[in-house]
C-alpha cells in the first residue's frame, strides 16, 4: 500500500552553490524504492540549532514523498550512508488533521472577506 510520507533533508552546507547532484542522488534514492516525489520545498541555508559534524549550517530541503511502507526503511538505511545528507527525518502526516487545518483556514479567509465587503458597504452609506 502506499502512503504519503514528508521527508525533510539536511543538506551539507557548501553544496548550497550546486545542490543539484546531491537532490538528484537523493531523488535516485527515493525512486529506486518504489517512490514518487510530489513536491519539493528547498528552504535554503538555514543556521542548525545545534552543531552537527561540526556544522553550523545546513541547506533545507522538504520532499513529499509517496512510497509503500517497507521502502521507507530502505530509504532510511541509504540516506544514513550518504555524505551529502547530515540529517534527515521521515514522518508521515496526519492527512485528517491537514484537511481540517485548510478547511478552517478557507473558512477564516471567507469571513474576513465578507467582513470586507460588509465594510465597504457601510462607508457608501456614510457618503
Amino acid at each position: 500500500m502506499i502512503s504519503q510520507y514528508e521527508v525533510a533533508v539536511l543538506y551539507h552546507p557548501d553544496l548550497e552553490v550546486d545542490l543539484t547532484k546531491a537532490e538528484e542522488r537523493v531523488t535516485k534514492i527515493i525512486t529506486d524504492n518504489g517512490g514518487k516525489i510530489t513536491a519539493t520545498d528547498n528552504w535554503g541555508k538555514r543556521k542548525l540549532l545545534y552543531t552537527i559534524k561540526k556544522l553550523d549550517h545546513a541547506v533545507y530541503v522538504f520532499y513529499t514523498v509517496e512510497m509503500p511502507g517497507e521502502g521507507v526503511k530502505k530509504v532510511e538505511s541509504t540516506l544514513n550512508i550518504t555524505d551529502e545528507v547530515i540529517r534527515y527525518l521521515i514522518t508521515k502526516p496526519d492527512l485528517k488533521k491537514l484537511a481540517k487545518a485548510e478547511a478552517a483556514k478557507a473558512e477564516k479567509a471567507k469571513k474576513a472577506a465578507e467582513r470586507g465587503e460588509s465594510a465597504d458597504s457601510d462607508e457608501k452609506d456614510e457618503e
